[in-house]
């Protein structure tokens, strides 16, 4: 990109760069002259068939309109060998009225970020572009920031979040002089980012802890129908995070397919050890979504491995109502015997 980054100005000098960045702080002189990030262009994104595709919702505090479907860049998308069909997919996604799109370095290494900056390229404007940081340090999520940048073919991120952080000892590494809340508050001044996030599967009560800690803009948290029976975000996490105004995006409202009626589980050896079960699922697609956009989230993002499945989920979309207390309670009943698949992610004891 010829409005790149400036590596060594914007990444800075590790330790003693971090130590010096704080809310407000100014770091202009640090930006490449050809670069107009966020900050100097305040216009949010805006998908003119999004209004027309599906019900939105208010974003947090960001004054964005977000449909209640969302694209999680995975599945297709972050697989080698299936570019065709992932652009396919992005540019499926953005002409079905979707406005928010979330991916990460992790994603396929790369791969994710790759397949949506194709698209981006020419399409940049009509959607929240959110993507991460899984390094705990100021300056790996700098040298993450830059590759991320350069890999989606863009100048900036709408948010850029904390990825899947477990442990306070986590917390600990992210919040110190050097670690990675500095990095984010820095790029959240020079307006390379608009907004901050944090995103977890696996403990509510240490997201809880994070959302004490800091005025985070979103949280991107890992929940379905089953999770109600174990460790619960509903439950524990969501009410938290609306008493601090963030942004709630969902995730995980199918793991990977292991919670749908229409799964098939295939031989154990087969399947991922983590993963691996003899139990079918039992909620369909419907439901799934159902369940999720009824829960006091912005958005509910999901991944896919066709242009078809992305059709069908955004007509899903366009039809919701949100269900009473009585349907929801129906529906965490039926995910009982899938527990354990459609919360993998969750904390385990050992021999659980």
């Amino acid at each position: 990109m010829g409005n790149n980054i400036n590596r060594r100005k914007f990444i800075g000098t590790g330790l003693a760069a971090a130590a010096s960045v704080s809310v407000g702080s100014a770091f202009a002189s640090e930006i490449s002259p050809g670069l107009t990030p966020a900050k100097r262009n305040n216009e949010n994104p805006f998908n003119p068939r999004t209004y027309n595709a599906m019900p939105t919702r208010s974003l947090g505090r960001t004054g964005y309109k977000v449909g209640i479907l969302s694209l999680g860049a995975q599945a297709a998308v972050e697989t080698r060998g299936m570019e065709e069909e992932a652009e396919r997919i992005v540019h499926r996604a953005l002409d079905l009225g979707i406005n928010y799109f979330d991916t990460a370095p992790s994603y396929g290494g790369g791969v994710s970020e790759t397949n949506l900056g194709r698209v981006l390229k020419t399409r940049r404007s009509e959607v929240w572009l959110s993507s991460k940081t899984h390094d705990r340090t100021y300056d790996g999520s700098m040298r993450l920031l830059e590759e991320s940048l350069k890999r989606l073919q863009t100048d900036h991120l709408d948010t850029w979040q904390l990825h899947n952080v477990q442990r306070k000892d986590q917390l600990d590494q992210i919040f110190a002089p050097d670690g990675a809340i500095k990095a984010l508050e820095k790029a959240k001044n020079e307006g390379i980012v608009r907004t901050l996030g944090i995103t977890g599967h696996y403990e509510p009560l240490v997201l809880v802890d994070a959302l004490n800690k800091y005025q985070f803009d979103l949280i991107l948290l890992a929940v379905n129908a089953a999770d109600v029976h174990y460790l619960s975000f509903k439950n524990y996490l969501i009410p938290e995070a609306q008493r601090k105004g963030a942004a709630i995006v969902g995730m995980k409202v199918a793991t990977r397919g292991r919670m749908l009626s229409t799964w098939t589980p295939p031989p154990l050896e087969e399947q991922p050890a983590r993963l691996a079960t003899e139990i079918p699922g039992s909620v369909t697609i419907r439901e799934a979504l159902n369940y999720n956009m009824s829960l006091p989230v912005s958005t509910t993002i999901i991944g896919v491995d066709n242009v078809a499945q992305i059709e069908e989920d955004v007509q899903i979309a366009s039809r919701f109502a949100p269900l009473c207390e009585e349907e929801m309670k129906a529906i965490e009943y039926k995910t009982l015997p899938t527990v354990r698949q459609g919360l993998y992610f969750r904390r385990w004891e050992m021999g659980a």
